[in-house]
């Protein structure tokens, strides 16, 4: 069975966001319907979302993928900032950001991300920090 095709995460006339209103299991056939967001994968292009799989791939070392698609490491990491702009702000400027409401013992987001992109800390421990491990 194939993975079925690329989510759009944009209303390709209206450039507005979607909503998913049914999810349906292949193996069961068990159908959900009602409205449910997409939440922060929402924000992200088709692009962006590719680029995210190809980042967890490499354990988000940005040399290696600019390697791997022949590109500059200037030109990844200007995408991968994108990316992290896509998310949303982080905690502390005042606009919603890409997931619950940040707390005081919530993570940064944006500053994971950014010490993952620069090779600060490696995959596993982004997951964590994000996950609100200390």
């Amino acid at each position: 069975m194939s993975d079925g095709l690329p989510l759009p995460t944009q209303d390709p006339f209206g450039r507005g966001p979607l909503v998913v209103t049914q999810l349906q299991s292949p193996t069961t056939g068990v159908v959900i319907s009602g409205r449910f967001s997409l939440g922060w994968i929402g924000r992200l292009t088709p692009e962006q979302l590719d680029l995210v799989g190809l980042l967890l791939a490499r354990r988000n070392n940005l040399q290696q993928l600019a390697t791997d698609l022949g590109l500059s490491y200037n030109t990844v990491r200007a995408r991968f900032d994108d990316l992290v702009e896509a998310l949303g702000p982080g905690p502390g400027t005042g606009a919603p950001g890409p997931g619950p409401i940040p707390g005081p013992n919530m993570p940064d987001k944006r500053q994971i991300l950014s010490r993952l992109a620069a090779g600060d800390i490696d995959a596993d421990e982004a997951e964590r920090l994000l996950r609100g491990g200390r």
